[in-house]
């Protein structure tokens, strides 16, 4: 079960990728009088941008009115999102973000390069500190937006950027992120997700009161340190017996049997199996 999990997860990233591709591309050209794609509609990325809704909740605080990009549809795209994070937690960022994708996929060129040095370019202590950035980076957007009612964040949005790229659309800026966040990633997994991204911060702390969890069965754990190793948001899985980590975006890596004991880690819903004596 647990990789057929893992071969879904694959199956939906690619899925999203290129939907939300034929989604751009269709708009773009769709300006000049053809859409390529006629079965989808002919729709802004700004309709189906999965931050717009946290964009919109703020302009009608603030204005009264959407921001002037975004339609209706960025709201129930949110609502859905969270309903989803709430119940099994930051899976958006994982299964579905075209973004966090990319970088993974890049990331699997850094590994071939750099082997067991990849994503340990950046000391823990430091990595420490620097996951409270994107933190930073939320708080930023939502005063920028609720002051100016309008998508202050697509200066420098990599997203945006990653699928309009080749028009006049995008900012110098937020074609420097997205050029940074690629080259990063052949070093640091995922490094915007991690560092930048202001949705996922919103989701990692919807996500701590999440239904379901990655949990440690303290019984079986032999404390190998595979789970550390191997979990590509840096997250001190071993020393856990729930991971309520906001960075955690359930990619289920740590759970795969090939890198853990069987029955070791669990993403599950239900109390944690304590163990008699902690230090068998």
């Amino acid at each position: 079960m647990k990789i057929k999990t893992k071969w879904v997860r694959y199956v939906m990233q690619i899925f999203f990728f290129v939907l939300i591709g034929m989604f751009a591309i269709n708009h773009v050209i769709g300006e000049e009088g053809i859409a390529p794609f006629t079965f989808l509609p002919n729709v802004s990325l700004h309709a189906i941008c999965p931050f717009g809704g946290i964009e919109s909740v703020l302009s009608l605080l603030s204005a009264g009115t959407l921001v002037r990009q975004l339609q209706l549809s960025t709201l129930v795209m949110t609502g859905i999102i969270i309903i989803l994070t709430l119940i099994f937690g930051a899976v958006f960022c994982s299964f579905i973000c075209p973004l966090g994708s990319i970088q993974e996929w890049i990331g699997k060129i850094g590994k071939k390069i750099f082997k067991k040095r990849y994503n340990t370019f950046i000391p823990q202590k430091v990595h420490n500190v620097l996951k409270y950035f994107r933190y930073v980076s939320l708080i930023a957007v939502v005063v920028l937006t609720y002051n100016a009612a309008s998508l202050i964040f697509l200066e420098v949005d990599p997203y945006y950027a990653m699928y309009h790229f080749f028009t006049d659309e995008v900012t110098i800026g937020s074609l420097v992120v997205l050029g940074a966040t690629l080259i990063g990633s052949l070093f640091v997994e995922r490094p915007w997700c991690k560092y930048a991204c202001p949705y996922g911060a919103f989701l990692g702390l919807v996500g701590k009161i999440s239904i379901f969890k990655i949990k440690r069965n303290t019984d079986t754990c032999t404390s190998c340190s595979l789970c550390n190793i191997n979990c590509p948001m840096n997250i001190d899985i071993q020393n856990k017996k729930v991971v309520y980590d906001g960075l955690c975006n359930k990619c289920l890596k740590c759970t795969d049997d090939g890198i853990c004991k069987p029955n070791s880690l669990s993403f599950k819903f239900g109390k944690v199996k304590e163990a008699k004596d902690e230090n068998k």
